[in-house]
């Protein structure tokens, strides 16, 4: 389990940024924190309302910001599309990214075996994990609040 204090797992996935390309997180760190927020399913009720929340409520200015989804990276497009979100989002249909953060939800519908457990991750310049939450139960949101603080204190 990735947890306070640990070197941020790498990983590689599509991301989601205007068009589709390729990503490995670590070739994102080194200056400002990054803020991994994994969320289980695009187009979801409280899925949403998280990504509208870090859209509209969190100061997204001293960090990069990915939402992580096991989603494919053409409906993550759409989804970005319709709500407007100004950050990018990474497709882990392969589930490298949920694996390597020990943060898969059991999930056996629609031919789906596993989606992402909510969680959110501040990783500072050094590629250290800073903070770490992780939901008790899907419909639950994260501290919006204790992440501004976490992003300030890793910046």
């Amino acid at each position: 389990m990735t947890t306070v204090g640990d070197d941020a797992p790498d990983f590689t996935a599509p991301l989601v940024d205007g068009d589709i390309e390729s990503f490995r997180l670590g070739d994102r760190l080194g200056d400002d924190p990054v803020v991994l927020a994994f969320f289980p399913a695009a187009f979801s009720n409280t899925c949403t309302d998280e990504m509208e929340a870090l859209r509209d409520g969190f100061d997204r200015d001293d960090c990069t910001l990915l939402g992580v989804s096991t989603d494919l990276p053409h409906a993550l497009a759409a989804y970005r599309t319709q709500y407007d979100l100004p950050f990018a989002l990474v497709g882990d249909p392969d589930h490298r990214a949920i694996e390597a953060y020990d943060v898969v939800e059991s999930f056996d519908r629609y031919g789906v075996d596993a989606v992402a457990q909510r969680a959110v991750f501040v990783i500072d310049g050094d590629g250290v994990v800073t903070y770490r939450w992780l939901a008790e139960h899907a419909g639950q949101e994260p501290d919006y609040d204790a992440l501004d603080e976490a992003v300030a204190e890793a910046a």
